[in-house]
């Protein structure tokens, strides 16, 4: 049993992140079952794939956490004047189309759609997309692992998408239907049409 877990281990010990657990075809966790899963281990981020593997990271570092808030806050005191939708931090999880579960770092999805889903739907992972998702690349992300989920957001109904990459001040832009965008230096960039209104400062983030 020790030499099973110690791959895992090291991989933790190292910082290589995320831990990838493959259940299928041993284990096939129902939704409910999921959902319990990730509630009693909140120290983790639990992440599943289409495939149906768990993704498991650990919390944000305090400067990533820091920039997340920050850019939760611009959104959500946007989202509030604007009135059209509901905005969602890095906490809540949805259940994308595929059957992934994922959960942005921030979030927007119209009243109309969020209305339109049943309570007991809305407590636990919602089977939606976001309209609007932002992905903020952490120091133990891998760029292509991050690149890949916001495609998977576009391809699962999101309208539009911002992965904002520190270090190298580029925030990469993606909309259905059209080839990714790299921006590179900005100080702010703007939502419009999908979040219409709404600037995201970024000389908050970098």
């Amino acid at each position: 049993m020790e030499a099973a877990v110690q791959p895992r281990q090291a991989a933790i010990d190292a910082g290589t992140w995320p831990v990838v657990l493959r259940l299928r075809p041993a284990l096939e966790l129902s939704e409910d079952q999921f959902f319990g899963l990730c509630q009693i281990n909140r120290e983790l981020r639990i992440e599943r794939t289409a495939a149906g593997e768990l993704l498991l990271m650990p919390p944000a570092g305090s400067e990533t956490g820091a920039c997340n808030s920050e850019i939760n806050r611009q959104l959500a005191n946007w989202s509030r004047q604007d009135g059209a939708g509901l905005s969602f931090d890095s906490s809540a999880g949805f259940t994308l189309p595929n059957r992934a579960v994922r959960s942005p770092d921030a979030a927007w999805i119209t009243r109309s759609r969020w209305d339109g889903l049943p309570r007991e739907q809305r407590v636990k992972f919602a089977p939606i997309c976001p309209d609007f998702v932002l992905e903020l690349r952490s120091p133990s992300d891998r760029l292509r692992d991050i690149q890949d989920k916001m495609a998977e957001y576009v391809a699962n109904g999101a309208r539009l998408g911002w992965l904002l990459d520190p270090d190298p001040r580029h925030v990469y832009v993606y909309r259905p239907d059209a080839p990714v965008e790299r921006l590179d230096g900005l100080d702010q960039i703007v939502g419009d049409p999908v979040l219409p209104g709404f600037v995201l400062d970024l000389r908050e983030i970098w």
